[in-house]
């Protein structure tokens, strides 16, 4: 699963990889953070979603699919993690009122998040 780490890109100021070519060839990618001091010291998948859209051309559903169940596939987790199904852990958010799930990308200098939920339990309600 081929993995971009838009936030060590974007900081270091390196070249983009060629996600939307990648895709339209028939590859699925995966987005991450690479949260760390040297090379990406932002984990905020928000704003990794929002690259994704804004910086490398993928629609708002590649760009969900790339940081959720494509990110787990690449983790080797995808059979309970990366997806809203039965029998898998109960990782996700909800989100304050937006109008859509294509806002989620588009208003990248805003928290969006309501609540998070970890192994099914609710640890922040903001």
């Amino acid at each position: 699963m081929p993995t971009i780490l838009p936030g060590a890109a974007f900081f270091l100021n390196m070249p983009l990889a060629p996600a939307r070519k990648m895709i339209d060839a028939g590859l699925p990618l995966a987005f991450a953070s690479d949260f760390n001091p040297g090379s990406s010291p932002s984990g905020n998948m928000q704003l990794v979603l929002s690259m994704a859209c804004i910086m490398f051309r993928l629609t708002p559903e590649e760009a969900i699919n790339a940081t959720t169940i494509n990110s787990a596939y690449a983790m080797g987790i995808s059979g309970t993690h990366g997806s809203i199904a039965k029998g898998k852990i109960a990782n996700v958010f909800i989100t304050k009122p937006i109008s859509t799930y294509e806002f989620m990308p588009y208003s990248f200098g805003s928290n969006k998040v309501d609540t998070v939920i970890l192994n099914g339990e609710v640890i922040s309600t903001k």
